[in-house]
């Protein structure tokens, strides 16, 4: 297992929370790389390439093997249906999907009631399984706005302890689903690098099950 591995990884919670299952897992990381500003930082006695990219961009990265694997959230996973294989999760940054909207809400009669997002594929498949058909609008940042100003009257989003919510003097309406990180891998980069890969699975694996005990 002479060859580097190359790994997409977002910055932010994830970052520092699969950074840390990889020092655990036995992974030398140098000690500059968390505070690192670089795009793309080398762990040499790892022997890892780490690409710090928008959590959105990770799997796209990795679909076109640009990156052999990749840590994205399972949100970031439904929404971009990259073809990619999804070999473990991580069970990190756990937070969850779910609609809401301000606590007068009421659902109306209206043809296509608005729902902004920035998971408008998550939000359409979601609605479409309710039997309700809506209008999404995406946004890309600071959802919780479209309630308040008449863009929309409900969003979904990411709720992890919902004081955003409560602080915008929202309310959560309906859960959709949990979420956690997982690692993903690169189709050829499965077949080409099987041992590096199946060896950083088996040893992520050992400290996600000793920590669930």
């Amino acid at each position: 297992m002479s060859e580097w591995l190359t790994v997409a990884m977002p910055k932010g919670r994830i970052f520092e929370e699969a950074a840390d299952l990889l020092r655990k897992a036995g992974y030398a990381l140098p000690a500059e790389f968390d505070d690192s500003r670089k795009l793309i930082v080398d762990a040499p006695d790892a022997k890892m390439r780490f690409i710090l990219a928008k959590p959105m961009d990770v799997p796209t990265y990795v679909e076109h093997g640009v990156a052999d694997v990749g840590v994205a959230g399972k949100d970031t996973m439904l929404e971009e249906e990259r073809d990619v294989y999804e070999v473990l999760d991580l069970k990190i940054s756990e937070c969850y999907l779910a609609v809401a909207g301000l606590p007068t809400y009421e659902k109306q009669n209206e043809i296509a009631p608005k729902v902004a997002s920035k998971y408008p594929n998550v939000a359409i498949r979601y609605f479409k399984e309710q039997g309700e058909q809506v209008e999404v609008i995406k946004l890309n940042g600071s959802i919780e706005l479209a309630p308040l100003v008449g863009l929309a009257d409900r969003i979904v989003d990411i709720v992890s302890t919902g004081r955003t919510l409560k602080e915008n003097g929202l309310v959560e309406l309906e859960k959709i689903m949990d979420i956690t990180s997982r690692l993903i891998v690169n189709p050829v980069s499965y077949r080409m690098k099987d041992e590096w890969i199946d060896d950083l699975v088996e040893r992520l694996a050992k400290v996600i099950e000793g920590e669930d005990e």
